[in-house]
């Protein structure tokens, strides 16, 4: 698809999605019924396979759009960095001053009401925030109902609008898993879903070499960028200098949605998500 639209797409009709799941369901009860397992059971599992891929899959749009690229004016890239406020901020925040860089950083709920002068400071130094739930649940958000989901999206949304006077328009699901309940959180708080392009998973246990190589063969103008802050391991800000400085040599900006037409009309980049 060519035709242009907004970048910050939310959810437009997230029940639809939830009613043709139950249709389907009925569709493979009446395969059952009128031909047996031999037909209602492979149908089952290939519906089952679907929905369990549109929810794993961190890119996947089956449930409700998700952003993986932007459509860059020129050598530009938007960096993203989850799990905070941690002890990593503020060198963070400083590295980013260092080379002119924004970023968005997509904030757990109850971290930042625990650390409210780190989000304070994120806002204060021109970048954005995001919500990343309220209580980052990374064993069980892809199985959360509805009113959990709301809980931990709608929780989130309130406590970094108290803290900042801004109300978030970024979600960035947790571990990028999108089960069909989380549109509608999204339609009710305006929030529109952040995937990413480029990840060295950082998160977990790792080299800095190997997640800075994982990560520069996917760059490209128009990449989001996923980073990760405060991980047990302690190479995160480590990760950012590197990465910051390897972005500079090759002529990159790293700039905030509204600095590319985030707002404005853009090719449409979802179906390629």
């Amino acid at each position: 698809m060519t035709r242009a639209r907004t970048l910050h797409r939310e959810p437009r009709h997230p029940g639809w999605i939830l009613g043709l799941l139950a249709l389907s369901q009925v569709a493979v009860a009446a395969l059952w019924w009128r031909w047996g397992w031999q037909m209602g059971l492979p149908a089952m599992a290939a519906t089952h396979l679907v929905v369990l891929w549109g929810t794993l899959h961190p890119r996947a749009t089956l449930f409700c759009p998700a952003l993986s690229r932007f459509p860059a004016d020129g050598r530009q890239v938007w960096l993203t960095i989850d799990d905070g406020p941690s002890d990593d901020t503020w060198p963070m925040l400083d590295l980013l001053d260092r080379h002119g860089a924004k970023a968005i950083f997509f904030l757990v709920g109850e971290r930042a009401l625990a650390r409210p002068e780190l989000v304070k400071e994120i806002a204060a130094r021109g970048h954005g925030i995001g919500n990343h739930s309220a209580s980052h649940p990374d064993a069980h958000f892809w199985r959360l109902g509805p009113w959990r989901l709301e809980h931990e999206i709608g929780r989130s949304q309130s406590i970094l609008t108290a803290i900042t006077g801004e109300t978030p328009r970024w979600f960035r699901s947790v571990v990028g898993m999108t089960n069909p309940f989380v549109g509608l959180s999204l339609k009710r708080h305006g929030l529109a879903r952040m995937a990413w392009s480029a990840r060295g998973f950082d998160g977990v246990n790792c080299q800095p070499a190997q997640v800075l190589a994982r990560i520069q063969r996917d760059i490209s103008p128009g990449a989001i960028v996923l980073l990760h802050e405060g991980a047990a391991h302690g190479h995160n800000v480590a990760i950012l200098a590197e990465l910051l400085q390897w972005l500079d040599a090759r002529g990159y900006r790293c700039v905030l949605p509204e600095q590319t037409g985030g707002g404005a009309e853009a090719v449409d980049v979802y179906a390629a998500a």
